[in-house]
């Protein structure tokens, strides 16, 4: 996998991330979901590496990061949190200003660090998201039987056991979509009880500390102040559950446009070509300042 990157360790303020990273030109930073790593990006980083320069991380909790410690409000897994951790890396690669790209639960992560850090992010996509706020405002019977596990996993210790009970009938995974070296990287993940705890924290900040943010943003009348592409799995369940997804962030930002790709959730496994040839027509030139990355 990720071939031409460097493996590295990045010991951040509050975290310690596992990250690849690769290529030149303007920086782009990739960000997995659930229950992900880095390791979803392999087909799509090589390709956008002739034009850009590539980080992908795990996010803290997940993969090989460092797990952050737990408190009653669950900051420590908040996208906020994580966003500081973005910033601070691409901080670390000598990137002030990056294009940045997130995936499920990658794609809040994504999103708080353009709110949070407007100066920073030059341009944003999402990937099968709208925000927390909006997805809980909107939920319904169809919604809580689609997407029961946001509110199973906010539930105390009881997701933990479940998971681990079986870690591969839990979560899946095929190593001839994923490659052989991804489904392994996956695998790993989902059978380390620290990263288990890691990911379903994530969610238990999402229906707190996370959507408090959002709504906290939207009584402000806060918005993205860069460009926004949003693509959603049209073999998926999103725009089937909250319909007009474009429509949905509009209420976040001026400048949005966005499309479905012809495949099911796991879209850098399941259409990575697609996937590239957006994203670099979306980034295609200056996101940043290209410095000399250190060897």
């Amino acid at each position: 996998m990720f071939e031409g990157f460097r493996l590295e360790r990045v010991v951040l303020t509050e975290a310690t991330l596992r990250v690849r990273v690769g290529g030149s030109g303007p920086p782009l930073l990739l960000l997995h979901g659930h229950p992900r790593t880095h390791a979803t990006w392999h087909r799509v980083a090589p390709v956008l590496a002739e034009r850009f320069t590539v980080v992908c991380p795990d996010l803290r909790g997940f993969g090989e990061s460092s797990k952050p410690a737990d408190t009653p409000d669950h900051s420590g897994s908040s996208k906020r949190a994580k966003a500081r951790d973005c910033v601070e890396l691409m901080r670390h690669f000598g990137f002030d200003r990056f294009g940045l790209v997130g995936h499920d639960r990658g794609s809040y992560t994504a999103f708080r660090t353009a709110m949070d850090h407007p100066g920073s992010v030059s341009r944003l996509v999402i990937l099968d998201g709208i925000p927390i706020a909006d997805a809980l405002a909107r939920c319904d019977a169809r919604f809580a039987s689609a997407w029961w596990h946001w509110f199973f996993f906010a539930q105390s210790q009881k997701p933990e056991r479940a998971i681990l009970a079986d870690p591969d009938a839990w979560y899946g995974g095929e190593p001839d979509v994923m490659s052989e070296d991804a489904y392994a990287d996956f695998r790993r993940a989902i059978h380390d009880p620290a990263t288990v705890h890691g990911m379903v924290e994530d969610y238990r900040a999402g229906l707190g500390i996370d959507r408090a943010h959002d709504e906290a943003d939207r009584a402000a009348g806060r918005k993205l102040a860069c460009p926004l592409l949003v693509l959603w799995s049209a073999r998926d369940d999103l725009e089937q559950l909250h319909g007009d997804i474009v429509e949905i962030w509009r209420g976040w930002a001026a400048d949005v446009r966005g499309h479905s790709l012809d495949c099911g959730h796991h879209m850098a496994e399941e259409a990575p070509e697609e996937l590239a040839a957006d994203l670099a027509q979306f980034f295609e030139g200056p996101t940043g300042t290209r410095p000399t990355i250190p060897t």
